[in-house]
């Protein structure tokens, strides 16, 4: 029954991550509340995430929305981000991290909800030449992902929406990419520490996987109708949750 469970809860994961992020918010607790140490949790979390949020990067790939030769020099300095947040927070504290982010995904939440729907629909005016944002934001978000984590989808979203003009549908399909480059940074780090319960995060991977396909066809279909609202939500649990480990 657990690995029917937790099937289900990669499948629902999987298919919200494809939509607009935050997948880990469901499936991040479901493991920790079924009694599953936090370092070994984190790790089989990010595996079977990652599988989800390849599949969901290939579905936006092959609907046109992709284009990889755009974007390489933001995966590479992403790389090298994720890599040296990794190792600095094992060594340093996230406190300050923990107390910021909040404030920057409200910042993110009251402009995407006062953004007109048209504004997010189409394609906006370049605020920054897009090699110089690749790189700086690639291995500054790459580094925070790595390093703390929560709300790099959306902080990835705000910042093409914003700075290179893309709309909310463009941004949540390059966000994949990047998730993704980050996300597998992470996974072989917790595999050299041991810390992935692989049959777990295989029976979550198998749901993630058909989430990943569902989520992203609907965000497809149905455009900035269906991922705006969802990524208001996803962010403002995602802050709620932040300051919930602030205060609890």
């Amino acid at each position: 029954m657990i690995f029917i469970f937790l099937f289900c809860v990669g499948f629902v994961s999987g298919t919200v991550d494809a939509i607009a992020g935050g997948g880990g918010l469901i499936s991040l607790p479901v493991l920790l509340s079924i009694g599953i140490p936090p370092h070994l949790a984190l790790g089989t979390n990010k595996l079977q995430g990652t599988i989800g949020t390849f599949m969901a990067a290939g579905r936006y790939y092959r609907h046109g929305f992709i284009s990889l030769s755009a974007v390489y020099e933001g995966v590479f300095a992403g790389l090298i981000g994720a890599a040296l947040g990794s190792i600095a927070t094992q060594s340093l504290s996230s406190h300050f991290l923990q107390l910021i982010s909040p404030f920057l995904l409200l910042g993110i939440l009251l402009y995407t909800l006062f953004s007109p729907h048209g504004k997010m629909e189409q394609q906006g005016l370049p605020r920054m030449q897009a090699r110089w944002f690749y790189l700086i934001f690639g291995f500054g978000l790459g580094f925070y992902d790595g390093f703390f984590g929560p709300g790099t989808g959306s902080f990835w979203v705000f910042a093409l929406t914003f700075f290179l003009g893309y709309n909310l549908i463009q941004a949540t399909a390059y966000t994949k990419i990047f998730n993704l480059n980050s996300n597998l940074v992470a996974t072989i780090c917790f595999a050299i520490g041991g810390n992935i319960d692989y049959h777990y995060a295989i029976t979550m991977a198998l749901g993630s996987f058909l989430g990943g396909q569902v989520g992203a066809n609907l965000a497809v279909k149905k455009g900035v109708t269906l991922i705006r609202p969802v990524f208001l939500g996803i962010v403002s649990l995602t802050i709620a949750s932040l300051i919930y480990r602030q205060f609890s």
